[in-house]
């Protein structure tokens, strides 16, 4: 069991994603960023296919942060850290989730705005192969990985690990590779990664990796940014590795659009009822079908995501 540090209070601020609504309004421990009320005469937040995070723990009255993946281009993550007021100067590490490039596309160029410096990236080794999702059409979506080469020339420390890996004074916990416990959860059957001169089947994406602070007295909080390894699987890990079983919220990507995810979107709905989680934030790649059931299942915990957005727990 990994020794994690409870902390006062976790904000997670909702940098990249699939989705923007300058109009939605906050709620108790949301906030929506304030210029979808002030003025438009200033540059706009962008949403794109992506995903990417600020988290940001709180104790005794200090505050430290990382990002979480690096959404698809770098002018949607520029533009958006610039917009929100943002200075990557000041985090103290990043995470990149899996190698797709929906995740870490735009830390190119991270260091213009930041400064050089010998910032960690953690990252899953698997991250580094070669992707696709071949579809029964003959159609194929490349799925470039990161470079460590360009990585390194942005001044990032790259930091390879399997398995879990604590940051921020022991206040934060990379996830690394998610034991694979659900029955229904059974990985992406279409995903291939590169193998010598041809492809492979690569249904499991091991390399997916998640975060996890806990609050005290609240319980945990999760941010995933695809959940390759299954929502349900993402959640359990959490709890296997830290031996606190209640969750208080998760973020991110459920993956369950589509014709091939789409029926577990009812299991995925069962599970997270039984885990009681507190708050329900289903951004990127949960799906219209998926992110409609949420809302529908769990009206009081559902959150809109929203770029800008801050949740706090």
């Amino acid at each position: 069991m990994v020794e994690l540090e409870p902390v006062d209070a976790v904000e997670v601020t909702l940098v990249v994603d699939n989705f923007v609504d300058i109009f939605l309004a906050g709620a108790e421990g949301v906030r929506r960023f304030p210029l979808a009320y002030d003025t438009f005469d200033q540059d706009q937040l962008v949403a794109e296919h992506g995903f990417s995070a600020l988290v940001t723990v709180e104790r005794d009255g200090r505050r430290s942060s990382v990002l979480y993946d690096g959404g698809m281009t770098p002018g949607g993550l520029a533009n958006n850290l610039a917009v929100m007021e943002v200075d990557p100067a000041g985090l103290r590490a990043i995470v990149i989730s899996h190698g797709h490039v929906d995740h870490h596309g735009g830390l190119e160029g991270l260091a213009a705005r930041g400064g050089r410096r010998r910032l960690p990236l953690v990252i899953h080794p698997g991250a580094w192969r070669e992707r696709k999702i071949a579809f029964p059409t003959g159609a194929e979506l490349r799925l470039p990985p990161p470079s460590r080469t360009d990585l390194e020339a942005e001044g990032l420390e790259v930091v390879e690990e399997r398995g879990p890996t604590l940051l921020l004074d022991g206040r934060l916990l990379v996830s690394g590779q998610v034991e694979r416990v659900s029955a229904f959860e059974t990985g992406f059957p279409i995903h291939k990664a590169r193998a010598g001169d041809g492809w492979e089947p690569d249904p499991l994406i091991l390399d997916d990796q998640n975060l996890i602070v806990d609050v005290a007295g609240k319980g945990l909080v999760v941010v995933s940014g695809c959940s390759h390894a299954g929502a349900v699987n993402v959640l359990r890990n959490a709890s296997r590795l830290t031996g606190q079983t209640r969750i208080a919220g998760f973020v991110g990507g459920f993956h369950l659009t589509g014709a091939i995810f789409e029926p577990i979107i009812e299991p995925t709905l069962a599970a997270f009822a039984d885990l009681a989680v507190g708050r329900v934030v289903p951004g990127h790649c949960t799906g219209w079908k998926a992110t409609h059931r949420l809302a529908q299942a769990f009206p009081d915990a559902f959150i809109q995501p929203s770029v800008g957005t801050v949740v706090r727990f």
